[in-house]
């Protein structure tokens, strides 16, 4: 045999060999999986929020029409982050499963095929420019999760930009705010998170907004809400 055959089969082997690896490497990595459901009133910014989760603009959205929803049907999408965090001593990846729904149609049944796991965060969302009560939220949200739904809660308040030109700090909206947003926002162990519709979502809010999503779903070791299908909203 010629030494260009001979270091013809060495590259082939040696080609096989890091193949083998490779792919050994990444069925061995640890990758944390997070079913992440989205519920508000129409035109609260659900799709903008899981644009920003998943770093995308894959959400559809569009300006602000008065009582015309975006979304019409519901619609997961997901998307891995390498090496997003450190999990007993070894780089984990975050793998964001994203569910966003139409608020009146969603139906447990509909939430179990497409999240047969389960919940592991709840993303309640609501604008801060329109915090109308909205009771019809927390009851979705107790007959598709259960009692303990506010445990793996955290609020989300869209289109803050408005709450910058009236010069109000966070602190000083949630003093202002109405009794029942002031009640939810220190009842769900997520607590509030404000988002600013006029900065990129996708590459400056999405960040912050996940490392909260993580934080919460470990004080639950990351375990999921079941779907309660045996309640009918």
């Amino acid at each position: 045999m010629s030494h260009a055959g001979e270091h013809g089969c060495h590259d082939d082997v040696c080609s096989r060999i890091i193949g083998s690896l490779g792919r050994r490497c990444d069925e061995e990595r640890n990758v944390l999986a997070l079913n992440v459901l989205l519920l508000g009133r129409r035109q609260s910014g659900r799709s903008s929020v899981g644009n920003a989760l998943i770093g995308g603009e894959e959400f559809q959205t569009r300006p602000y029409l008065s009582g015309v929803s975006t979304t019409t049907e519901c619609k997961l999408l997901s998307r891995t982050f390498r090496n997003f965090f450190r999990r007993q001593g070894a780089e984990s990846d975050l793998l964001l499963r994203v569910l966003d729904t139409p608020q009146l149609t969603l139906r447990p049944h509909t939430l179990h095929q497409l999240c047969p796991e389960g919940v592991h965060v709840l993303v309640l969302i609501i604008r801060a420019d329109q915090s109308h009560e909205d009771a019809h939220l927390e009851e979705q949200a107790q007959s598709l999760l259960g009692q303990d739904w506010r445990r793996h809660s955290l609020l989300v308040l869209t289109f803050t930009d408005h709450l910058k030109k009236a010069g109000l700090q966070p602190s000083d909206y949630l003093a202002l705010s109405p009794d029942w947003l002031k009640a939810l926002t220190e009842e769900v162990e997520g607590g509030a998170f404000f988002m600013d519709n006029s900065c990129d979502w996708a590459s400056i809010r999405g960040g912050p907004l996940r490392e909260r999503l993580l934080r919460l779903s470990a004080r639950n070791h990351h375990k999921a809400l079941t779907v309660q299908t045996e309640v009918s909203l």
